[in-house]
């Protein structure tokens, strides 16, 4: 149902052999959504990373859509490592399908392939890196 090859297309996956990808994707999970769905809501708790496998979705903050990401594209991030609130809504566009990794699959990531956890991390923060380097350009224009 998950494709090893698929996620190496993302970037947090970048450096991680197939094998390794294999070895971790018992922690992962898989759902699909319907259009129209919210897989996240903004203010509701949120503790996974959602890499869209399928489909495209609407981001908003405040009812403003602030963007639309499709396959390929992850969402979620901030969450999954800061621990606090969904900043946005979620909204499926069209069915959707999405491969999650949980805070707790990322901690026992960390336990079982440290250096594999070591690759996701470093390439999470680069992820975030590029996000608020492209908002500060955006403020500051």
């Amino acid at each position: 149902m998950i494709d090893t090859n698929a996620l190496q297309k993302y970037s947090l996956f970048g450096g991680v052999l197939p094998e390794q990808i294999e070895g971790i994707k018992p922690l992962f999970g898989f759902a699909r959504y319907d259009a129209g769905d919210m897989p996240m809501r903004e203010g509701d708790p949120n503790d996974k990373i959602y890499f869209i496998i399928g489909g495209r979705v609407s981001i908003s903050r405040q009812g403003i859509v602030i963007a639309e990401v499709g396959e390929g594209e992850t969402f979620g991030e901030m969450e999954l490592i800061d621990v606090m609130p969904s900043i946005a809504t979620v909204t499926a566009l069209e069915p959707l399908e999405v491969v999650t990794i949980s805070n707790r699959a990322l901690y026992e990531i960390s336990k079982v392939e440290p250096k594999v956890f070591s690759l996701m991390i470093m390439n999470l923060a680069r992820d975030l890196s590029r996000r608020l380097r492209k908002m500060d350009e955006l403020a500051c224009d």
